[in-house]
């Protein structure tokens, strides 16, 4: 089974980017990896203090991520994993690509600030080259009717 690697952010173009690798899944019979990276430099406080906003952290993602997956069982049929993983975002995202062989393509949403598609996308197209697997970049004002009709 080919899998959809989406990225779980704060971002506004993540919302997007879920849309159309779960609409994608569920018409081509592949599955959604949802990965969500929490930064090294989040936990730097004393070991209890640390270990406590760790907690914390993952219960907010694991909640983010409920919302979604939710949605892409209900609208489109598709079970998403979640994964997990603390450390830097481009080398994360690597490792995952590397362990699953199952992960085809890569779906990243891409922001629509002046300052342009979003320091993942800037990280993620400088390893564009040697990638082993696509990208797909989803723009973050895409509409919902424009996605599934390119989906």
């Amino acid at each position: 089974m080919r899998k959809f690697l989406v990225i779980l952010d704060d971002s506004r173009e993540c919302l997007n980017a879920m849309r159309f690798a779960a609409m994608r899944a569920a018409k081509t019979g592949g599955g959604v990896t949802i990965l969500s990276i929490i930064p090294p430099e989040e936990f730097n406080h004393w070991i209890g203090v640390a270990d406590l906003m760790r907690e914390e952290t993952r219960e907010r993602i694991v909640a983010h991520y409920e919302v979604f997956a939710k949605w892409m069982r209900d609208r489109q049929g598709v079970e998403p994993d979640l994964v997990i993983r603390e450390g830097e975002a481009v080398h994360e995202i690597l490792s995952q690509i590397r362990e699953d062989p199952e992960i085809g393509v890569l779906v990243l949403g891409a922001g629509t600030e002046k300052s342009g598609p979003g320091p993942l996308v800037n990280a993620m197209s400088k390893q564009a080259g040697y990638l082993p697997i696509p990208m797909t970049l989803v723009p973050g004002e895409m509409s919902k009717e424009k996605l599934e009709s390119v989906t």
